[in-house]
């Protein structure tokens, strides 16, 4: 098993986190705008700075982390924006479970739900959604 975790997936998997950390500063980036200049709802807002960080995160994954060349990319990022979103609600479910039953911290508990997400995400991105 150790041997599966070589140099080449553990750089993939730095690259992916890198990646998903500058996410963070654009869907805040997206959601502030929208919500603050632009007065749009709140979770509207929150939607918009989702799918754009997604959309970003998209295409610095498929160009710099896992090196894609698949011309199809409507349906390589309809994959992506996928895991995307089970990610999320995989993510919703873990602070549910660590915060609302068994009363962790809100923060502590996404904290662990983020460690799970990215994870799952990084696995089932290069699986399934480019194909390792």
């Amino acid at each position: 098993m150790f041997s599966y975790f070589n140099k080449t997936l553990i750089i993939k998997f730095l690259k992916f986190g890198v990646v998903g950390f500058s996410g963070v500063f654009v869907d805040f980036g997206f959601t502030w705008l929208f919500k603050e200049i632009v007065k749009v709802q709140k979770y509207i807002a929150n939607a918009i700075g989702f799918t754009v960080a997604a959309s970003s995160n998209y295409f610095l994954n498929r160009y710099w982390t896992f090196h894609s060349t698949n011309p199809q990319i409507i349906t390589e990022y309809g994959k992506f924006f996928f895991v995307s979103v089970l990610g999320l609600g995989l993510s919703t479910l873990v602070i549910w479970t660590l915060n609302g039953k068994f009363k962790w911290n809100f923060y502590v508990a996404k904290l662990f739900a983020i460690g799970i997400v990215t994870v799952w995400n990084f696995f089932a991105n290069l699986y399934f959604t480019f194909g390792a």
